[in-house]
């Protein structure tokens, strides 16, 4: 299915030359001359060879059918991360450099949305949002505001983040996993 260049997104598949992509990132940019482009960064499925490309907003092109579908994480091994579809209870393996910079934050039993091509797994996406416990953070300092820059912390995930100044070790918090940063305190 043709589709225009500015519309494609993160997450989406396209067909070039016969070869599927995966969009890393898309970036729409409107230079104060000439003609608005789309950049795209992409990872070739079979191989896993990224590219960068460049089209005109307005320019077509080829999007690939994908299935999305809810499955439910299982276990992490030597062949990759099993997923489980919970309507048919067919397991899938997907490889580490599909789940990429989400392995962290993956958690047995949770529900992620995982797109497939002809049963290939191409990418997976985590909930928007998800709650850890601070592992590691360092103590709070008398005096210092609450509109005070943020501090490190070490979260039960093992994922590194910035909490504001009243957060203590053992604080569930809620993080965006897009980017592992801090969101709220959890109402837990």
């Amino acid at each position: 299915m043709k589709v225009i260049a500015s519309t494609l997104r993160k997450g989406n598949v396209v067909d070039k030359d016969g070869k599927l992509y995966v969009i890393l990132t898309a970036e729409n940019i409107h230079p104060g001359k000439g003609t608005p482009v789309t950049q795209l960064d992409m990872r070739r499925i079979t191989d896993g060879v990224k590219v960068s490309e460049r089209y005109r907003t307005t320019e077509q092109v080829e999007r690939a059918f994908v299935e999305d579908r809810d499955h439910t994480f299982l276990y992490q091994d030597g062949e990759g991360y099993h997923f489980m579809n919970p309507e048919s209870y067919e397991q899938i393996a997907v490889p580490a450099d599909v789940i990429g910079d989400s392995a962290p934050y993956l958690q047995e039993g949770m529900t992620v949305s995982l797109s497939t091509h002809n049963g290939v797994p191409l990418t997976i996406e985590l909930p928007q949002r998800m709650t850890f416990e601070i592992v590691e953070t360092e103590p709070v300092t008398k005096g210092q505001t609450a509109s005070s820059s943020y501090k490190p912390a070490l979260l039960s995930n093992g994922v590194k983040t910035s909490v504001p100044p009243h957060i203590t070790t053992g604080t569930r918090v809620v993080i965006m996993t897009a980017d592992g940063s801090y969101v709220e305190r959890a109402k837990d």
